[in-house]
């Protein structure tokens, strides 16, 4: 793969991203019309207000109209809780917590220097006890920009190593990548939220005297509708992932001219990422490489569809061609 033409592939992966984004109220809505039209179909009459008459169509849009503001009133509320809480959430998922300046000078100054090139505002440096390699980018505004480094990619990575992996890191933050993430990181949770709430009705209905009304159907098919929001969802997630960690690579070569040594930190870190304070799967998607997956070095396969990360042996080989 030949990376001529980087600014056009740059603007396509933006493009497509986008377009990818924007998916996800769109399924969000389609799959609340669904419910209605689901649960139409067990009535024997579809009766619209306005019109004094039967007709099922016109039914099911009623009731979606009806409903859609206060589903919409929802999600933004969940959508603002999560946006502004996001940077406890993370560092929580993580155990991230703040490295000092006079705790070590050496990465300061290579982030500080990197920033200065392309005149960013520095972001705040975190690091992960853990002797294992990885790092990731968060924040949603130069306020609460963050790079955070595992105590093992600052340790045995050499300065060129971890300067490339820090370019990476900056270049997620350029791209706005950690906001698009963040983003659609919530709308995910959201069809997660609903699928365990319907869940749990649907296990407290079974045990509250076996009543099977057309309440247990309706647990039933927003359960179905939320899992298949949230498996579409969760797919698009994944390739938003995919296409971020190409830029990001690109971006790291660009910006140090030394492909190689992104590289080789990358083949050190592919035999060590796990980080066992992450425990979701959300925030492991922002890692330079899965701090919970295996390395597979399998080829396209359909278990890709849900991989978090462009299998490391494919980026390594794109950089050495670079």
């Amino acid at each position: 793969m030949s990376y001529f033409g980087l600014q056009s592939q740059i603007r396509k992966n933006n493009t497509n991203s986008v377009l990818i984004l924007l998916m996800f109220p769109v399924v969000f809505f389609g799959l609340t019309w669904l419910f209605f039209f689901f649960m139409s179909l067990g009535q024997e009459h579809y009766f619209t207000p306005e019109q004094g008459q039967y007709n099922l169509f016109e039914s099911v849009n009623y009731n979606f109209l009806r409903t859609i503001p206060w589903v919409t009133i929802g999600a933004i509320i969940w959508f603002t809780i999560a946006w502004f809480s996001h940077t406890a959430m993370i560092n929580a998922a993580t155990n991230s917590k703040p490295l000092e300046r006079n705790e070590n000078k050496r990465i300061y100054n290579l982030v500080e220097n990197l920033c200065i090139s392309r005149g960013m505002t520095m972001p705040k440096v975190n690091v992960i006890e853990d002797d294992s390699l990885n790092a990731f980018a968060s924040g949603i505004n130069p306020k609460t920009y963050s790079v955070s480094f595992s105590r093992g990619i600052i340790d045995k990575l050499n300065d060129q190593e971890l300067e490339a992996v820090i370019a990476h890191e900056l270049t997620h933050i350029r791209n706005r990548d950690v906001r698009l993430l963040i983003i659609s990181i919530v709308f995910v949770g959201i069809f997660a939220f609903i699928s365990e709430t319907m869940f749990r009705s649907m296990r407290f209905g079974s045990l509250s005297r076996g009543k099977k009304g057309s309440g247990g159907a309706g647990v039933i098919v927003a359960l179905l509708l939320a899992l298949l929001g949230y498996l579409i969802a969760s797919l698009f997630r994944f390739a938003l992932s995919r296409k971020r960690e190409y830029l990001a690579d690109a971006g790291s070569a660009e910006l140090t001219k030394n492909p190689l040594a992104l590289a080789s930190a990358l083949r050190k870190i592919s035999n060590d990422p796990t980080i066992e304070a992450v425990k979701r799967n959300d925030v492991a998607q922002m890692f330079i490489e899965n701090p919970q997956a295996e390395v597979k070095n399998s080829s396209v396969s359909f278990s890709t569809l849900f991989a978090t990360h462009p299998p490391i042996k494919k980026r390594i080989e794109i950089l050495e061609q670079f």
